[in-house]
């Protein structure tokens, strides 16, 4: 039988090194683990699912299954609508706001946090219709509110600091799971 694979897909503004404690936990769980990384600022929604497809596509393994954190889980609904994986095992998404985030629609209204937000803005503030979910999505959602986003939006609690429980949430989801973390440090 063949290790199943599993790529990590990294949130707005990072390259993916954060994910590495994840990768060696799963690792030791038995997966082959492949990190996509992707250019958050620079390209939209769309462009980063249509690479994260081909990316996918060159990869070994009967099952692949994926876990993005923050807009990273957006990356992969997009990318699963656009281009549905006939090996699809499970999806995990930690912190991703499936349903816009308070805090980029604050950035968004400023001129420097546009700037911040990038190409991702769009996706972050009001993200396109995705269909529910036909394959097994667990959602995790962070409850410790520690973060920089309360510095830009008032966030109902839960929070994770970013991203409020109301937000990462999804109905249709097969797992929901809320753990005292705050956004950042749940890749740990």
């Amino acid at each position: 039988m063949q290790q199943p694979t599993c790529i990590l897909v990294h949130g707005l503004w990072m390259t993916g090194l954060e994910m590495g404690l994840i990768r060696r936990r799963l690792r030791r769980c038995g997966f082959r683990t492949y990190q996509f990384h992707y250019h958050s600022v620079r390209r939209d929604l769309a462009f980063n699912a249509a690479a994260l497809a081909q990316f996918t596509r060159r990869l070994p393994g009967d099952t692949i299954h994926f876990v993005g954190h923050s807009l990273g889980g957006l990356v992969i609904r997009r990318m699963l609508a656009d281009f549905p994986e006939p090996r699809l095992g499970r999806v995990v998404t930690l912190g991703t706001p499936h349903h816009g985030s308070r805090v980029a629609r604050s950035l968004a209204g400023k001129i420097w946090g546009r700037w911040l937000l990038g190409k991702s803005a769009p996706a972050l503030v009001a993200p396109p219709p995705l269909p529910d979910p036909d394959y097994p999505l667990g959602v995790v959602a962070g409850t410790l509110p520690v973060g920089a986003g309360r510095l830009f939006a008032a966030l109902p609690e839960p929070h994770d600091g970013t991203v409020a429980r109301d937000e990462a949430v999804l109905a249709g989801a097969a797992e929901e799971l809320s753990l005292p973390v705050s956004h950042t440090s749940m890749v740990f």
